[in-house]
């Protein structure tokens, strides 16, 4: 309606009259990958990992072996449509062990090339295997600016902080919540009550921003949630709407 005010839950405008009152925002927390950043091109991903064991694919090669990979499961991809029997442990434990997310990924892809396994798991771990939305930045610079602390809330198996160091955002980030640090994995509202006492500030003047409905799970445990679809790597990705929120 033409005047009246509105409020944000879950990435939804309601009227005030709608809502209960809610507490003025002052932290963000930021999902990594699909938020912040995506993985690299798969094909590239291919490419680039074969040229670091002496082999050069075609196009074509490439292309065929990048669709066999990210069906069998890709770190940053799509869920595989079948877990291995022998990878059912560490697919399990993948977000709460370094050594088992390494586990479950080069074992993955070891079901379609054995000898790529490894050269494409470490692409994850680098700068190079992963593109930043073109908003990111400038909405974390724009969040340190106003005195807004943020948290990066990731289930993931590895250390993420030299990777957004490399990135060029880690600055911009006041604490890192990562689940195989923790022990809790998203939507577990622990993980999420972990991020806002390390921001010091009460899950209900927390924004939790994300693109999954585990990042959602945030609402359970007293934050406000914004939800984003997915968008293409390097593109603008909706991250200025958090300004608008606070």
């Amino acid at each position: 309606m033409p005047g009246s005010a509105h409020r944000y839950r879950a990435g939804v405008p309601e009227s005030d009259e709608s809502l209960p009152s809610r507490r003025p925002i002052e932290a963000v927390l930021l999902d990594f990958h699909g938020t912040l950043a995506q993985v690299e091109d798969a094909v590239r991903w291919v490419t680039l990992a074969a040229q670091g064991v002496g082999r050069d694919l075609d196009r074509g090669r490439a292309t065929v072996l990048a669709d066999r990979l990210t069906t069998a499961g890709r770190a940053g991809g799509p869920k595989p449509q079948r877990v291995p029997a022998h990878l059912a442990e560490v697919w399990a434990d993948r977000d709460l062990s370094a050594d088992a997310h390494r586990a479950c990924y080069t074992g993955l892809a070891a079901t379609v090339d054995e000898e790529l396994a490894t050269p494409l798991y470490d692409r994850l771990l680098l700068a190079d295997g992963w593109e930043l939305y073109a908003d990111t930045v400038p909405t974390l610079r724009a969040l340190r600016a106003a005195g807004v602390p943020v948290a990066v809330v990731s289930n993931i198996g590895f250390d993420l902080r030299e990777l957004c160091a490399e990135l060029g955002f880690a600055d911009l980030v006041t604490e890192f919540v990562l689940s195989y640090e923790v022990g809790r994995i998203k939507p577990d509202p622990a993980i999420f009550w972990r991020a806002c006492a390390a921001l010091r500030v009460d899950p209900e003047r927390a924004l939790m921003v994300g693109d999954t409905p585990a990042d959602a799970g945030a609402a359970a445990a007293g934050c406000s949630v914004l939800v984003l679809p997915e968008s293409e790597p390097g593109k603008v990705h909706g991250l200025g709407g958090i300004l608008r929120l606070l």
